[in-house]
């Protein structure tokens, strides 16, 4: 077992236990791909890594042995386009199988990954191809990601190397065809070529819902801090299969789909699914009788549509979430129906969980849990002081000084100024508000910029948004404050009707007078708008920014 190298100690009696007494060994020259992937293959040559299969009928069973034969060969090939220690590479690969291959095989070199989402328009592959100096982009074979791409290099000439994974493109290397020619074996780097653990590993770009994307740098530290992620919040099983539902594009995927799951000898369960159908992912988890689960709360509505009892979900141990905040009616449906609590964790990009329901903690349906031990989390008010029980105060992460907490982010790329400006005080604040209560329990407010100020009430939109979600007619809503004549600013909500619910008047009544008997009646939402779909980023995260800025223009113009 891996674990015992980096955890002197690995169970613990409750969770002031772990808080107090989890600690980590770091080596200096740690490297996920030689220390984690090789290592478990010489360790146990027919341990499994991964079930990847996708809707068309393929499938396909990786042992660690094979990941640690193929990154090598990859590594080889990669080398050998002149990629080497610091040379940035953008992969944009989906879930395809390929993708921990290329990663593994990056970490090994010594370069720097940075994964990209399918969404990506070339206007997007520009700035972070500026950026960031993207050397070499490795694609998956869609026609939109090759056409955008292919205007992204018209435009930057310093890309030298475009690679598609399957198939054939004009202009593209064919990795599919080219990499079988290489060695199995890729020695160790040593020396100047050989990595340290503080070498950068990984950028990831935030998803730029409050300005331009901003490139956070992980170094090779980075995946031993997703073993609180992945064994004491997913709670995966060795040998067992986990299944996290994210894109290769998105820090969840880091999260849940290969650092911290490996580390601990979990069998990654890959559905690299052309389209989310609720049915198909339920039908998944329960053929392939997963044993750990994890997806954003709005999977977790949509499946709530379908007949869940219909699927034999017995398998999974434990169900978990992030990305966004799970709504109590979700999280009650769910335990009512499969006898299974969700259990809500939150973080960034810029680090690995931050606040979990770890296992000696009970959820509390709405509330994101306790602190990791990794982090000296507080929560700080508008003073600058301590806030109190039930108080909204921004979450900070203090004493960087004293140990820097392993998984967190160590700067922005190549922006030493921004780096100094945002953590510069030996403290990092991401900018959420939350509250805690009498038991320890942190409450998701919201971003500080969501947080409402109206007639003297802070409100925050994740409390209204739980009391709308709890009525059928809503499947999905985003809270902000609209601008007003008297008030300055009101509660708004827009909305998503579930199945078999139109718009009217009288629904908008209905749905104020059951925010009015759910929460405090004073944060009922005065403006009520139906759309069909809620404006997200790429990562999924709804643009709670972009409907403020919409509702000022259009007040704007009605006054001008």
């Amino acid at each position: 077992m891996l674990l015992d190298k980096y955890l002197p100690r690995i169970e613990f009696d409750s969770y002031e236990d772990f808080k107090q007494n989890y600690c980590l060994n770091i080596p200096e020259d740690f490297n996920f791909g030689f220390d984690i992937i090789d290592e478990w293959a010489k360790q146990e040559p027919e341990k499994k890594a991964m079930v990847w299969c996708n809707d068309h009928d393929e499938e396909r069973t990786f042992t660690f042995t094979d990941i640690s034969r193929l990154s090598n060969q990859t590594a080889n090939y990669f080398k050998s386009l002149g990629i080497k220690k610091g040379t940035v590479v953008m992969l944009i690969l989906r879930r395809r199988w390929e993708y921990w291959v290329c990663a593994v095989a990056l970490h090994k070199i010594g370069a720097v990954l940075i994964p990209g989402s399918l969404q990506l328009t070339t206007k997007d592959l520009i700035y972070r191809s500026t950026s960031a100096g993207i050397h070499t982009m490795i694609c998956i074979d869609d026609d939109y990601v090759i056409e955008q791409v292919d205007g992204t290099v018209s435009s930057i000439p310093t890309i030298q190397n475009k690679i598609v994974i399957t198939g054939k493109r004009n202009g593209w290397r064919s990795y599919a065809n080219e990499v079988s020619a290489f060695s199995q074996e890729f020695p160790r780097p040593t020396g100047e070529e050989g990595t340290v653990a503080t070498d950068p590993m990984l950028v990831y770009f935030t998803s730029g819902t409050t300005g331009k994307p901003k490139l956070i740098e992980h170094n090779y530290t980075h995946p031993l801090g997703h073993i609180v992620t992945a064994k004491y919040w997913h709670q995966v099983q060795e040998n067992k299969l986990h299944m996290s539902v994210s894109d290769s594009g998105w820090a969840k995927f880091g999260w849940g789909k290969i650092y911290g799951q490996w580390i601990c000898g979990a069998v990654q369960f890959v559905y690299d699914m052309d389209k989310f159908i609720p049915t198909k992912l339920l039908q998944k988890i329960q053929d392939y009788k997963l044993t750990t689960f994890c997806a954003p709360p709005t999977m977790y509505r949509f499946m709530l549509q379908e007949d869940v009892t219909s699927y034999d979900l017995s398998s999974v141990a434990n169900f978990t979430t992030a990305g966004e905040p799970l709504n109590p009616e979700v999280f009650n449906r769910w335990k009512e129906l499969t006898g299974k609590e969700i259990r809500e964790g939150f973080g960034q990009t810029e680090g690995s969980v931050l606040v979990a329901n770890f296992p000696w903690i009970t959820p509390k349906p709405g509330s994101t849990g306790k602190p990791s031990p990794l982090y000296d989390i507080t929560l700080i008010g508008e003073d600058g002081k301590l806030v109190g029980v039930h108080e909204h105060g921004a979450l900070v992460m203090k004493n960087l000084d004293k140990a820097w907490p392993t998984g967190l982010f160590v700067g922005y790329f190549k922006n030493p100024e921004m780096t100094k400006e945002v953590l510069g005080n030996n403290e990092y604040c991401p900018h959420d508000v939350f509250e805690m209560d009498e038991d320890g329990y942190y409450w998701f407010v919201g971003r500080n910029d969501d947080v409402i100020k109206c007639s003297g009430y802070r409100i925050g939109p994740f409390e209204v948004e739980s009391a709308l979600i709890a009525h059928p007619a809503v499947l999905e809503c985003a809270v902000t404050g609209a601008p007003d004549p008297i008030r300055g600013l009101v509660v708004k909500a827009t909305v998503v009707l579930t199945k078999g619910y139109t718009p009217s008047d009288a629904l908008t009544k209905e749905l104020q007078n059951h925010v009015k008997h759910t929460t405090a009646p004073y944060k009922y939402p005065r403006i009520i708008e139906y759309v069909d779909e809620l404006p997200k980023t790429l990562g999924g995260k709804i643009k709670r920014a972009l409907i403020r800025k919409e509702d000022e223009n259009a007040a704007n113009n009605k006054n001008s």
